[in-house]
């Protein structure tokens, strides 16, 4: 089954050519069936590149899900295009007002994880709605900096500067091979990191509530889950599609920021090639194993979340 969206969405021809399964809203209406309901928090810039990267992984699975996509309202984008969000968002304020329930959400990453967490203007409306995620909905998948926010809010859990940017497709290891979200991974497998930052694994590993389920000595902690998988925090970015690096590295360059061409990226480590991509294959299992993890447990009536 599908994901169902609108069909004015830019990402519906893109997914579509792509032949990634797509249902518009009429067509759904018309099927007798529960859909998952999961809502996107779209912190990203690049709006419309990190609603495709999303939906070709949501859309990977025969499961039907029933895609909300959320904005802050206390803040106001300068990168979306005009009347994009006014047209396709909720407002997360508004939203929260309804006491409406999802199965999963999304809390994407944002370019703000050099800036204390309080100083991040719409800091305030994400933990009303961090804290809201924690009853009103079954599980909810953290990324990059959505990760460190939600680890943070939660348990506490502290961020620092890295030396320089850790960039690039790095190796991870798996530390439970029997996690549901984990089911048809490889002992090791690749995905990108793009961040300044990075989370205390001391406090982590300290922390008895948390798990770290994947690591690797040279970029950290991964992967953690609390509450059996109702929290998951995602330090790197398994949903980037294959340029997406390239467009960081050259958009850096050209801003003569210090950056490094992508680790593990390019080959020969030489930006005039073309990239090779290593990570998608893991990227769909871990987003299939999500979305049936959370189709397993979830309850039918949404009303009966705890």
């Amino acid at each position: 089954m599908p994901i169902k969206i609108p069909r004015a969405l830019p990402a519906y021809d893109a997914l579509s050519h792509e032949r990634v399964f797509v249902m518009t809203e009429d067509r759904a209406e018309q099927q007798d069936i529960r859909p998952l309901k999961v809502a996107i928090v779209n912190l990203m810039p690049t709006t419309i590149d990190t609603e495709i990267q999303l939906l070709r992984l949501l859309g990977n699975s025969p499961l039907q899900v029933d895609i909300t996509f959320l904005r802050m309202g206390s803040h106001e984008s300068k990168n979306a295009p005009p009347g994009h969000l006014e047209k396709f968002y909720i407002s997360a304020q508004d939203m929260m007002a309804t006491d409406t329930r999802f199965d999963g959400f999304i809390i994407t990453g944002a370019p703000v994880e050099t800036l204390p967490f309080e100083e991040v203007d719409y800091w305030d409306e994400l933990v009303r709605l961090i804290d809201y995620s924690e009853k009103k909905v079954f599980s909810t998948l953290h990324i990059c900096w959505g990760a460190q926010a939600g680890l943070y809010r939660r348990y506490n859990i502290p961020k620092s500067p890295l030396g320089k940017k850790l960039f690039g497709v790095f190796p991870h290891a798996v530390n439970e091979q029997h996690h549901v979200l984990f089911r048809g991974f490889d002992d090791e497998f690749l995905a990108p990191q793009s961040r300044h930052t990075t989370s205390d694994r001391d406090a982590i590993a300290a922390e008895p509530r948390l798990t770290i389920q994947s690591e690797t000595d040279e970029a950290g902690v991964f992967i953690v889950t609390a509450r059996g998988g109702r929290e998951i925090y995602v330090t790197g970015h398994l949903e980037y599609d294959p340029l997406t690096l390239d467009r960081e590295y050259r958009r850096d360059l050209a801003k003569g920021l210090p950056i490094e061409p992508p680790k593990n990226y390019y080959p020969d480590n030489d930006p005039a090639k073309a990239p090779v991509v290593r990570w998608r294959a893991h990227a769909n299992l871990f987003f299939d194993n999500w979305l049936n993890y959370v189709y397993q447990e979830t309850p039918f009536n949404l009303t009966e979340l705890k």
